[in-house]
């Protein structure tokens, strides 16, 4: 008996978005870590994997290419980032203000290119930001801006916080700010240096905007 070509064609439609998603293509990028795909990996780089594609960043861009190589770190790691990134308890644009500050720190385009979109997107002022890409303080911030910008430089440059932007900070969004603002700097110092070891390449058609600071 053969089949109407309308059953076949469902069928065969059917059939491809199954192995399509038995078997998705991760779009991976890289350098010193070349690109993965799904079929080589080991049953704990996969779970990382369906993690983030499952996950509010639906896509693997960025330092997962790198971190797959150590998947039980790289999804721990993951996880951390979804929760510093989109759950913390400070304003996105913010919480945005501070990745920028860290992934200049590091020297990270990637970062940066990424990051600096999501901080105009969350509305963070296109002056403070061309600011922090050549290093010099913003001026014109709003007080919670100052506050957070006090913070994170201090932390960045002289690895500590003096008592007056620790308790500006806590007056303005609790100890629980504090931490947070803490922890994405944090995570993002690790995503940086994993893109930086990687030389992990920008977009196509984009060309570095961080150079090199002055000590």
């Amino acid at each position: 008996m053969r089949l109407p070509i309308t059953v076949l064609s469902v069928f065969a439609v059917g059939l491809a978005l199954a192995q399509t998603k038995s078997n998705p293509d991760l779009h991976l990028r890289g350098d010193r870590f070349k690109p993965l795909t799904y079929d080589k990996l080991t049953p704990e780089q996969k779970a990382m994997a369906d993690h983030l594609l499952a996950g509010e960043r639906g896509g693997m861009n960025g330092p997962f290419n790198v971190t797959l190589r150590s998947p039980e770190v790289g999804d721990a790691a993951q996880k951390l980032g979804a929760l510093v990134r989109f759950h913390s308890s400070l304003p996105k644009k913010l919480n945005e203000m501070a990745i920028i500050m860290t992934g200049r720190f590091w020297n990270a385009q990637y970062e940066w290119s990424a990051h600096k979109k999501a901080a105009l997107a969350a509305g963070l002022n296109p002056a403070i930001i061309d600011a922090i890409a050549v290093g010099k303080r913003p001026t014109g911030m709003q007080a919670d801006e100052t506050a957070i910008y006090n913070f994170a430089n201090e932390l960045l440059q002289k690895k500590e916080v003096s008592d007056a932007s620790f308790a500006a900070v806590v007056k303005m969004f609790g100890e629980k700010g504090a931490v947070d603002l803490t922890g994405v700097m944090g995570y993002y110092c690790f995503v940086s240096m994993m893109l930086d070891i990687d030389r992990y390449p920008l977009p196509d058609g984009e060309k570095p905007e961080l150079k090199p600071l002055k000590n």
